[in-house]
């Protein structure tokens, strides 16, 4: 197929293609700044697809969806960089399908603003049931390792933990008589979570199974390990997660960040209580929290305005 000859000679090196599309950029006379910008913001974009082993003509909406809610997470974008990330992407891809180097341009009719209708790929609360609570595997192997991708599926919706954040946890970080972790978040940051008590039980089965792996652990070890005794990386774990949801026959693409969202959104959507969902999620700001989790302001806004201490404006 010639469409998939281009794009293996020239897509496995993106790079190459934003090169040619800036020099067209630089021919039509756009500025320095503007170039800068795009080079700084295609270059990110091309980093996460990399990360998630993702080409770019296989990049879907949700996808962009993902990037850019981690890139408001990780930089605290304001809302108009956010829209300057995207126009950058949306002109490189719409030149890149013009010249047939993708079949399809994901970004055409990719909106920030939140549909009314729910997000594409976001869980409702009884498909999280369906995943955390499915039967045991048949062979004494898999129950181990079930055991342990509970206890991981469990605090990531019961703590709405990054996945940087669950795989650098340590036994020492738990506190089971009071149900809290101690997380050490982006800059070093440290902040305290409850986590619930099937997540608690999860984690005391999987501490067993630790045993019978490793034959002990002392404070410093990593919580979650492979049968090896390494600490599992990032990937070892989105594809453990990935794998679970699978097993309990989900059709859904499932990564620890929504697992993230979710526990944010549905925590959101029974509370009402945005401030307390900020501090959870480890947010230095009510915006990014709004964004992160697709609820519109307007109505958060409004509840923040009506419940927390200080939100009171004076009228006069």
């Amino acid at each position: 197929m010639l469409f998939r000859s281009r794009m293996e000679s020239e897509l496995e090196a993106p790079e190459k293609l934003l090169s040619m599309w800036l020099k067209e950029r630089i021919i039509q006379n756009q500025s320095e700044h503007t170039i800068s910008a795009y080079q700084r913001d295609l270059t990110d974009f091309f980093k996460f697809c990399e990360n998630k082993q993702l080409n770019l003509q296989d990049v879907e909406a949700s996808d962009l969806r993902e990037y850019l809610a981690a890139r408001v997470e990780r930089d605290q974008l304001s809302s108009s960089s956010l829209q300057r990330h995207l126009t950058s992407i949306r002109q490189f891809m719409k030149w890149a399908e013009q010249g047939q180097y993708l079949a399809q341009n994901p970004s055409e009719d990719f909106k920030l603003k939140r549909q009314p209708r729910p997000l594409p790929g976001l869980i409702d609360i009884e498909t999280v049931h369906q995943i955390l609570d499915q039967a045991l595997p048949e062979k004494p192997i898999e129950q181990q390792l079930w055991a342990r991708d509970k206890a991981i599926l469990e605090l990531l919706y019961s703590s709405g933990l990054r996945l940087a954040e669950l795989q650098g946890l340590t036994v020492k970080d738990i506190d089971f008589n009071r149900q809290l972790l101690r997380i050490t978040g982006k800059g070093n940051k440290t902040r305290i979570v409850p986590f619930g008590s099937p997540a608690k039980q999860s984690l005391i089965d999987w501490l067993k199974i630790y045993r019978i792996w490793q034959g002990n652990f002392t404070a410093e070890s990593a919580v979650f390990i492979s049968q090896r005794g390494h600490a599992l990386t990032p990937r070892q774990i989105e594809n453990r997660v990935k794998l679970q949801a699978q097993r309990a026959g989900v059709n859904i693409d499932l990564h620890p960040h929504l697992l993230r969202h979710c526990f944010a959104s549905h925590m959101l959507s029974a509370s009402g209580d945005l401030r307390s969902v900020q501090e959870m999620l480890g947010h230095s700001n009510l915006s990014t929290t709004q964004i992160y989790t697709h609820v519109d302001f307007d109505q958060l806004a409004k509840v923040y305005d009506q419940t927390h201490p200080r939100a009171q404006k004076n009228e006069h």
